[in-house]
C-alpha cells in the first residue's frame, strides 16, 4: 500500500459538491510516485440549508441512492453488535489501562494489537496504517480531555472498535486506494463516540461530509483538528434524510405560508387577537443586516419582518443580533439612530452598567442530568416539572417557550470554551446561567405578543461602567434564541461579546470613528443638542 498523504481542502474555495463525487485520482493535485499518494481530500461540516431547501435535499438523496457514487451514509445509530472475543478483548484492555493508571498513546494501541482489536490484521499493508492513526485519534483524545483517564474515554474507545470492524474494514477492502477512497456523509447530530469515530475516518484520509441544517458544529474548539466550515444562510430543524427523491411540492417555507395565510384577512392584514399565538413555540431567525436595516427592521413588527412564519405550534420570529462598534462623525444621526430604535417599542431595556445579572458558580450537574433525555438534549417538560424552576408563577405557555429555547441554546452551545473546557463543559456552564434569568426578563416575556412587536435589548458599553461578563453574554445569547432584538454599541471599538460568543452569530458594523470618552445621551439631551445645531446653522443661514 503506498504511503497516502491527503491533501485537505477548504470548501469555500472549491466545488465540494462536484469534487467530492470525482474519484481522487481525477482531481487537480492529484499525485501517485511509487511511494505515496497525495491527493485533494474532501471533508468538513456543511451548516445550515440553502435558500432553496429542495435542491439541497435533491442533492443528498441523489448522491447517496447512486450507486455509480459508492457513498456511505452514516446518521446515528451505528451498528454496535460486536463479537464476544473482541469484547473480552476489550475488558482485558481495560483492566491493565486501569491497573497502570492510564497507558500512554502508543502503549494503549500496542495493547488493542495483543488483545486483536484492530480490524484488518490479515492486510499488512491496512492494518499498520490504521494503527498509526488510532495512535493519532487518541492522542487527540488526551489533548482535550487532559489524559486517557477520562470517564467518556472507555465509550469513545470501545464504540470506535466496534465500528472500525463493522465499517472501516469492509470499507477498505471494497477501496482500491491507489485511485479513490471511501466517501461518508454524516447528517445530523452526533454523540461524542460517533463525533471521535468521524475524526478517525477524517485522519485515515477518507472524505467526510458533515451535514448539520440547525447549524451546530460539534467540533469547534476541539483541539489537534481543523475541519473547513461551509456554512448556508438559512437553518431548520433536522429532518429524517430523505429516503425518495423529493419533488417540489410544498416546501417547509411554502406550508408556513399557507399556514400563516389562514390567519390572515384579505387585505393582508393580521387577522389575530391579542396573544393569540401565546401558546406557540417561538424560535428565532437571526438575520443578516446592514448598519441602517438596524433601525429600519428594528422598528417593525414581527409578523412584516422577512421570513417571519407560523406553523402548526411553531412561530419563527425574524430577528437583530448585531454590534456597532466606533461612532458616527455625524452625532446626531447616530444618537437618533440609537432612538429609533429604542422610542420604537415599550419592551425595550437600555443596559449602561455591567454586569447584567449574577453569575452563578455553583454545580448544576444533578439539576442538568435530571432533565437530559436519552438522546442527550435537554428536555423542557422535565426543566419546567423541576423543583427548582423558577417560573412556575407565570403561563404554561410561556414556560414553555423559555424552557425550549434554554434546550436549544444549550444544545447548539454557540459559546467560546475557557481555557481547558470541553464543549460539554460549555453546556454545562450555559445551563447553570439559564437557571438565573433577570426578573425584568421575564417580565418582558409575559408582555411578548409573538407576532407584534420585539423585545429589545439595547447595550451601551463606552468601557467606563464596568465590564461586561460571560455570564451576561450567555444571557444575551439566550434572548437571541426566545426571540429578543440584541444591539450592542461600543464606541471605544474594542472586545466585550466577542470574547464569549461566536462571531458567526451577530453582525459587525463599524462607523467611522473610535471614541474612549463618549459619553451615553439621553433622549432629551441629544434633542437638547439637536436644537442648538439648528440654532447656529439658522445663524448662519441669517
Amino acid at each position: 500500500m503506498l504511503e497516502l498523504h491527503p491533501i485537505p481542502q477548504n470548501l469555500n474555495e472549491i466545488d465540494w459538491q462536484a469534487e467530492f463525487i470525482t474519484p481522487i485520482s481525477l482531481r487537480t493535485g492529484f499525485q501517485k510516485t511509487e511511494e505515496t499518494l497525495a491527493y485533494p481530500q474532501v471533508a468538513g461540516v456543511v451548516l445550515g440549508v440553502p435558500l432553496d431547501e429542495f435542491s439541497y435535499n435533491e442533492w443528498l438523496y441523489d448522491v447517496v441512492y447512486n450507486d455509480t457514487y459508492n457513498i456511505h451514509l452514516l446518521a446515528g445509530n451505528l451498528e454496535k453488535q460486536i463479537d464476544n472475543q473482541i469484547f473480552q478483548g476489550i475488558q482485558k484492555l481495560f483492566n491493565t489501562h486501569n491497573e497502570q493508571k492510564g497507558l500512554s498513546p502508543n502503549r494503549f494501541v500496542a495493547f488493542m494489537q495483543g488483545n486483536n482489536l484492530l480490524p484488518l490484521r490479515e492486510h499488512p499493508e491496512h492494518y499498520r496504517y490504521l494503527t498509526l492513526k488510532f495512535i493519532d485519534l487518541i492522542n487527540i483524545f488526551a489533548e482535550n480531555h487532559g489524559d486517557l483517564l477520562h470517564k467518556d474515554f472507555r465509550r469513545v474507545i470501545v464504540d470506535c472498535i466496534k465500528w472500525g470492524f463493522n465499517y472501516i474494514d469492509q470499507w477498505l477492502q471494497e477501496t482500491d486506494l491507489e485511485n479513490d477512497v471511501p466517501r461518508v456523509i454524516w447528517y445530523g447530530s452526533m454523540t461524542k463516540s460517533e463525533q471521535y469515530f468521524l475524526i478517525l475516518l477524517y485522519l485515515l484520509g477518507f472524505d467526510v461530509l458533515i451535514f448539520n441544517s440547525e447549524k451546530i458544529n460539534d467540533f469547534t474548539g476541539v483541539k489537534g483538528i481543523d475541519l473547513s466550515v461551509y456554512e448556508y444562510p438559512n437553518e431548520m430543524d433536522i429532518e429524517p434524510f430523505p429516503t425518495e427523491k423529493p419533488m417540489r411540492k410544498s416546501t417547509t417555507a411554502r406550508k408556513a405560508a399557507m399556514e400563516l395565510s389562514n390567519i390572515m384577512n384579505s387585505d393582508g392584514t393580521l387577522l389575530l387577537k391579542p396573544f393569540q399565538l401565546r401558546e406557540y413555540l417561538p424560535e428565532s431567525i437571526t438575520l443578516q443586516t446592514t448598519y441602517d436595516e438596524i433601525h429600519i427592521i428594528g422598528k417593525e413588527k414581527a409578523f412584516v419582518r422577512p421570513n417571519f412564519q407560523v406553523g402548526k405550534g411553531f412561530v419563527k420570529i425574524p430577528v437583530i443580533f448585531a454590534k456597532v462598534l466606533g461612532v458616527s462623525t455625524d452625532r446626531k444621526k447616530y444618537w437618533d439612530d440609537f432612538y429609533k430604535v429604542q422610542k420604537s417599542t415599550e419592551l425595550v431595556e437600555v443596559m449602561r452598567e455591567f454586569p447584567i445579572k449574577q453569575e452563578i458558580k455553583g454545580n448544576q450537574q444533578f439539576h442538568y442530568q435530571f432533565a437530559l433525555k436519552s438522546d442527550g438534549t435537554l428536555s423542557p417538560e422535565k426543566l419546567m416539572e423541576s423543583n427548582w424552576w423558577q417560573h412556575k408563577a407565570v403561563s404554561n405557555g410561556m414556560q414553555l417557550a423559555l424552557a425550549s429555547a434554554i434546550s436549544r441554546y444549550v444544545r447548539k452551545a454557540h459559546f467560546l470554551p475557557h481555557g481547558s473546557e470541553t464543549r460539554e463543559d460549555v453546556q454545562m456552564y450555559l445551563f447553570s446561567q439559564a437557571m438565573n434569568v433577570p426578573p425584568f426578563i421575564t417580565k418582558m416575556l409575559q408582555q411578548y405578543d409573538y407576532a407584534q412587536d420585539v423585545p429589545k435589548i439595547m447595550i451601551y458599553n463606552n468601557g467606563m461602567t464596568g465590564t461586561l461578563t460571560r455570564a451576561d453574554a450567555a444571557l444575551l445569547l439566550l434572548l437571541n434564541e426566545l426571540g429578543f432584538d440584541i444591539v450592542l454599541y461600543n464606541p471605544t471599538g474594542q472586545n466585550d461579546i466577542e470574547l464569549y460568543v461566536d462571531s458567526s452569530q451577530f453582525d459587525s458594523h463599524w462607523l467611522e470613528e473610535v471614541s474612549f470618552e463618549e459619553t451615553f445621551q439621553t433622549s432629551g439631551m441629544a434633542a437638547k443638542g439637536n436644537s442648538a445645531i439648528k440654532s447656529i446653522f439658522n445663524r448662519f443661514k441669517k
